[in-house]
């Protein structure tokens, strides 16, 4: 039996490292489940084993690669941080330095930006927004942490500073990858990130 288990997680992987090659070449639309078989080396069959349709395989595809520091960040917010804005100020770094040196997270990312979200994958929008909601609120309450502690600059609530800091992310990297990586992003992420913080900061009197 674990034999068994293990040669469908096998079966399982394979199918998605296939996806991603195609997908990335083909686009999603133009790309049939049959594109993917062939290229994993199995039968339609397995692939429906394993996944209902492309959008349960680009859901496969968004969680196969996860970055360590995102599920750190929310353990140590339930801790309550002295400094909730340096924590997520250095964990907004690290992370878009791991995407400028992870190849395999490019494509993805790549995959899913250029992804048309009409028809059948309409499904996949809306748990791409699930998602976006989930991580805006931890986010959002990381910034209330802040105020209570006095951190958070007058000029910003929570719900403003996360919106903000949330969208300057996902347009640094969605430009860096769209327009050919023509910039360091992990150095010009930096720059901007800090002068983001410190505008989220208040001031000492």
């Amino acid at each position: 039996m674990r034999r068994t288990k293990a040669e469908a997680e096998e079966t399982r992987q394979r199918i998605i490292g296939a996806a991603e090659q195609v997908f990335y070449d083909k686009g999603v639309f133009e790309t049939t489940l049959e594109d993917v078989a062939r290229a994993a080396g199995v039968t339609r069959g397995a692939i429906y084993w394993h996944f209902a349709n492309k959008t349960e395989l680009l859901l496969a595809l968004h969680d196969a690669v996860p970055l360590p520091q995102e599920n750190m960040v929310a353990e140590q917010l339930r801790a309550d941080p002295p400094d909730p804005l340096a924590l997520m100020h250095q964990a907004s770094v690290d992370w878009l330095s791991a995407i400028s040196r992870d190849e395999r997270r490019q494509r993805i990312y790549t995959i899913l930006f250029r992804c048309d979200y009409s028809q059948d994958m309409a499904g996949l929008l809306e748990k791409q927004r699930e998602m976006d909601v989930e991580s805006c609120l931890s986010v959002c309450s990381a910034f209330e942490k802040a105020r209570e502690k006095g951190q958070l600059s007058a000029g910003w609530t929570p719900d403003a500073a996360s919106r903000c800091f949330i969208w300057m992310l996902k347009g640094l990297y969605i430009d860096w990858l769209r327009f050919g990586m023509q910039f360091d992003l992990a150095a010009e992420g930096e720059r901007c990130l800090s002068q983001l913080f410190d505008s989220f900061r208040r001031k000492a009197q």
